[in-house]
């Protein structure tokens, strides 16, 4: 199998989809990797430690797509990446296809087998592949929502743990899950007053077991986000339904009853966003307000801390990796039902249940995918 693995194109994004570790273990197993020069650079991987674990290096990213069976990435493909892709051609990486029409519309068109991180699953019903970047954006939210809070960014001007005499910051988590929960803990670790909101009274139950007394758990009932988000100081958005589109929890009408000047972390952006006022940023251009509450909506927050990124990413996407690699994607996927779910896309059709409810485009099942 040819691995090929491109420089990220996307903005600020200093991740990369390959590890020089990873290409070793490639080349280990009879493969050849191919990269483009540079492409770990950003993570601080320098091209002559790729040469040194076997790898080729070459000129540019049209190289690596014109070569390569598999391709290997983090983030999904832009526009002039989408073009160089072609039917029989592998691509493993983030999707996020439900919010994404265009994107959805050129993989299609391509006829390429698309295999979206986020939608690989495992024996307890995890995302294994989402989970690391998760953790990362987790801990990284309350971070990033204290900078935003600060009053030189329009902000509130609040310090997350107060000091002696002046409360801490009021934090709201939506969402109960892996983001939710290490947000929560970060939080509640630099002395804010945390309370994570879950529809899911057996996850409440969990998260008092594991982290009673140093944040709060509310029932995510319509009056009581609403409650909690008004007296925030800062809004932090956890909520994922894989594959699908984040639901809008809370609405731009109700920004108004929000304290001035407080922020809106959504780190469910690259799904949507769970507030109706998110739209995607940049890290060169992060944040921006509507009706006085300051909204960080970076679409790929993991992206800042890119070798810890890389590294973990690395660590969870190695195994699917060299299964695919050393059986074939349809072998692999034959072998194993939870690296199924991660087809989104094969010869044209649309493989994945959540992204066709999305976009309202039929769906050919996984299963008769495998048969094409």
């Amino acid at each position: 199998m040819k691995i090929g693995c491109p420089r990220e194109i996307k903005a600020q994004e200093f991740r990369v989809g390959l590890t020089p570790n990873t290409a070793r273990e490639a080349t280990a197993h009879g493969h050849e990797v191919i990269v483009e020069a540079g492409c770990g650079a950003g993570s601080g991987f320098p091209d002559a430690d790729y040469a040194a674990a076997g790898a080729q290096i070459v000129a540019s990213a049209e190289e690596v797509f014109a070569e390569a069976n598999l391709i290997v990435k983090v983030k999904e493909p832009q526009a002039e990446e989408r073009a160089c892709l072609r039917e029989g051609q592998v691509l493993f990486t983030y999707l996020h296809l439900a919010p994404d029409p265009a994107q959805t519309r050129d993989l299609l068109a391509s006829g390429v087998t698309a295999i979206a991180y986020e939608t690989v699953t495992d024996a307890a019903g995890g995302l294994p592949l989402l989970a690391p970047m998760s953790e990362v954006a987790g801990k990284l939210a309350p971070q990033v929502g204290a900078w935003t809070l600060q009053r030189a960014n329009g902000g509130r001007g609040v310090l997350m743990g107060g000091v002696p005499g002046v409360g801490p910051a009021q934090v709201a988590v939506i969402g109960g899950g892996v983001v939710g929960t290490h947000a929560a803990r970060v939080a509640a670790g630099m002395g804010a007053d945390v309370t994570v909101l879950d529809m899911s009274l057996p996850r409440l139950r969990q998260l008092d077991d594991l982290f009673g007394g140093q944040f709060r758990t509310r029932y995510a009932s319509k009056g009581a986000t609403a409650e909690l988000v008004e007296a925030a100081d800062l809004v932090i958005g956890a909520v994922l339904i894989p594959g699908a589109a984040a639901p809008k929890l809370v609405r731009k009408d109700q920004l108004s009853a929000m304290k001035r000047g407080a922020a809106i972390v959504d780190v469910a952006i690259d799904q949507g966003g769970c507030f109706e006022t998110s739209r995607p940023t940049t890290h060169d251009d992060p944040i921006y307000e509507v009706d006085g509450v300051i909204h960080y909506c970076v679409a790929n927050m993991p992206g800042a801390v890119a070798r810890t990124s890389t590294i973990a990413l690395s660590n969870a996407t190695m195994p699917f990796l060299m299964a695919l690699a050393d059986k074939g994607w349809r072998q692999a996927l034959a072998d194993d039902p939870h690296l199924l779910a991660g087809l989104n896309t094969h010869a044209g059709r649309l493989t994945n249940y959540a992204v066709g409810k999305a976009l309202e485009i039929d769906v050919l099942s996984p299963q008769l995918a495998l048969k094409e």
